[in-house]
């Protein structure tokens, strides 16, 4: 399976980000944080350093290995599949009409999301490429 990053790291990331915005554009209003009153700037310098102390998974995988295995999960289940209609084929009674149907169907979704994928990334490479330098 794929190595993902931490989800709740990203997503308290992701809503520091929100705030540090938010504050940006907001006034310096005196907000109520306890029994003291913060301004704005002070709480986006507490959020800043809560951010830095935030301990998530900092392994993420190259792009390369991760286009890679989701490539061999697309073959394996387009060869799952294909043996199991080979199997059903043949009259295996182990394998049932739902079950085949079930993994072509998966195969040609993930194949499918897959094509769609690298037309994304060729289309991405082409902006690139005619970007004046």
């Amino acid at each position: 399976m794929i190595d993902r990053v931490d989800v709740n790291s990203v997503l308290m990331q992701m809503r520091q980000v929100k705030e540090q915005i938010r504050a940006q554009h907001a006034p310096d209003v005196q907000e109520t944080g306890g029994d003291r009153k913060i301004s704005a700037s002070e709480r986006l310098a507490q959020q800043v350093q809560q951010m830095s102390e935030v301990s998530g998974d900092n392994t993420v995988p190259d792009f390369q290995s991760m286009f890679k295995n989701a490539i061999d999960n697309v073959n394996e289940a387009q060869k799952t599949a294909g043996s199991l209609a080979t199997r059903f084929e043949q009259g295996d009674p182990s394998v049932d009409l739902p079950e085949v149907m079930i993994a072509l169907q998966k195969s040609s979704v993930s194949f499918q999301a897959m094509t769609q994928v690298r037309n994304k990334l060729v289309e991405a490479y082409k902006d690139i490429m005619n970007m004046p330098v």
